[in-house]
This record gives structure tokens, sequence and C-alpha cells, in this order.
């Protein structure tokens, strides 16, 4: 291995190995209380040296963007169902449960809650695979609007913000999933695939 191949990969590991103690702080003392010189700390290294590898705490909330994303891309994908009911059932079920699961990383790449941070070109590219977790299982089975995506991000948002706001932990949004999902398959049954058609009538 060349040397400038070895350090490219100590560098690389280096930088995952803020970005995880990041994480780690975060989830412990909240976004708004994560500071370099503890990050620094944390793994081991003299604030300045820290600078080395992000120059400030807004690229460091970028690597930790593209690495939330990343994380949601390496989970096990929502699935179209058989017809509109359990598609939407999966994919809705699928967002609000890793959100809940994780509510730092939500709030990093979900919510505006970091002044002045916006996700560079790169990072924002990984958020748009991730939308498309939303919309490709539905695109099997329908051929939803924009408007009907934007009304399905937001019972999926209202959900997640229900649940960390008023029962963090507990199940009283969380097992209304269904129930919601159920109020949007009238919508999306009227633009149902033929073929989506043709196999919820041989199921009846």
């Amino acid at each position: 291995m060349a040397i400038s191949d070895w350090q490219a990969k100590r560098r690389s590991a280096a930088r995952q190995e803020i970005v995880d103690a990041a994480w780690s702080l975060a989830r412990e003392h909240g976004l708004a209380g994560l500071s370099l010189r503890d990050v620094a700390r944390h793994v081991g290294m003299a604030a300045p040296s820290l600078y080395s590898y992000f120059d400030s705490k807004n690229a460091l909330f970028d690597a930790m963007f593209a690495d939330g994303n990343r994380a949601i891309l390496a989970m096990e994908w929502p699935k179209a169902g058989k017809d509109v009911r359990g598609t939407l059932r999966n994919t809705i079920g699928f967002f609000v449960r890793q959100a809940v699961a994780d509510p730092v990383r939500h709030q990093l790449l979900a919510e505006r809650t970091i002044p002045g941070f916006a996700p560079s070109e790169e990072s924002y590219a990984l958020a748009g695979q991730v939308y498309g977790l939303l919309t490709r299982p539905l695109e099997e089975v329908a051929n939803p609007s924009q408007d009907d995506l934007d009304l399905i991000t937001t019972v999926i948002t209202g959900l997640i913000n229900q649940h960390l706001a008023n029962d963090p932990g507990g199940s009283r949004w969380v097992r209304l999933i269904d129930d919601a999902a159920d109020l949007l398959v009238p919508r999306l049954e009227a633009r149902a695939k033929p073929t989506t058609r043709r196999r919820r009538q041989a199921m009846s």
C-alpha cells in the first residue's frame, strides 16, 4: 500500500472516530450542547488537532448529517406491499420508527434546530436518496403526485413530533401508524396502477 493511501485511510478513520464521538455526546447532551473541545477530549485529541479534520462546528455537523443519512440508507428499506394500504403502512412505519429510535439523528436530519447550519450539496444529495425510500415503494403501486407525497411526509412528521414531544419511549403515537396510513388509502388508491387494482380485486 502506498504511503499516501495509508495516510488517507488513517485520516478517514480518524474523521469517522470524531463523528462517532460527536453523535455519542450529542445523544447525551443534545445537539446544542455539542462542543468541539468536548469532542476532542472524548477521542483523546488536543482541540487544535481536531481543527485539522473539521475547521468548524458546522463542518462537523455536515459530516454527521451525511453519516446519519448513510445509516438510514444502510437499513432494510421499506418495500412495496401487495396493495396501496400495505405499502403506505410499510413506508410510514419505517420512517416513523427509525426517527423515534434515534431522536437526535432525526433532529439533525429533519429539523432546523441549529442556527446557521445548512448541509453541503454532497451531504444533501444523500438526503435525496433517503427521500427515495419514501417515493420508490409508493411509485410501484400508484402514481402519487407531489401533493400526495407532501401529505404523506406531513403525516410522518406529525407522528414523529407528537411522539418525541409528548411520549418519548412510549407507544401512544407509534401505535397509530397503521391508522394514520389508512387515512391516506382512498387518496392513493385513486391513483393506483392497473396492476395494483387487479391484484386487489383478486384478493377481494
